[in-house]
């Protein structure tokens, strides 16, 4: 079993953090470690990796995400919304610093897809998704909406997959929240929201990844 220096790499993160991010960080790892427990408690350390990594570069401007897409070959679509290249450079980032030891393909792509979510998510993508919307200092209207529904709806939860058919049906109400606050600002919505809210209106989770 992988072991990490939990230590190091808290230092690190908070390096690149301002105090409130990295409370927020240090909620979203939390909140990860829970989800696991509940859905994937053989890869708990791992997603309380992911959730410490998901921000990283957050704090940083848009011209300084724009210089590491450059960097990392990221390719950058037109009109997208600055606070979403962070998940983008964070997962290339936070793989430069730690290596594909610690930032392997599976904890890459829950940092890349933690804003957007995607179609085919991961079983651990969605965690870190959830994690990042739900954890406990989030104080927006939509978190506490959906951090109620999640937790009353999974308490009534008898077997695994009823457990992940709550998860489903909260990634949808998440991605509902989402598109509903773009629409009403008039902003433009990223095609991977789109499809994610998509899948998971068309797709069943089934036990498969424990």
């Amino acid at each position: 079993m992988m072991k990490y220096d939990w230590n190091f790499i808290k230092k690190t993160v908070k390096g690149y953090q301002k105090e409130k991010r990295y409370l927020h960080t240090e909620g979203v790892s939390k909140e990860a470690k829970a989800l696991a427990r509940l859905f994937l408690p053989q890869k708990e350390d791992k997603l309380y990796l992911a959730g410490l990594l998901h921000d990283i570069t957050k704090d940083y401007c848009k011209e300084e995400h724009l210089n590491m897409c450059n960097e990392f070959g990221i390719a950058v679509p037109n009109g997208i919304a600055p606070k979403l290249l962070h998940a983008k450079t964070g997962a290339a980032f936070a793989q430069k610093l730690f290596g594909r030891e610690y930032v392997d393909d599976e904890v890459y792509g829950a940092i890349y897809y933690h804003t957007t979510g995607r179609e085919n998510m991961t079983l651990f993508e969605m965690l870190i998704y959830l994690a990042d919307y739900i954890e406990e200092g989030r104080t927006f209207e939509d978190c506490v909406v959906l951090r109620k529904f999640f937790y009353d709806n999974i308490a009534s939860a008898k077997t695994y997959n009823d457990k992940l058919e709550v998860l489903r049906k909260t990634m949808i109400f998440s991605f509902d929240l989402t598109i509903k606050n773009l629409i009403l600002e008039e902003k433009l919505i990223d095609n991977d929201t789109i499809n994610a809210r998509n899948y998971f209106l068309t797709c069943k989770l089934v036990q498969k990844e424990i």
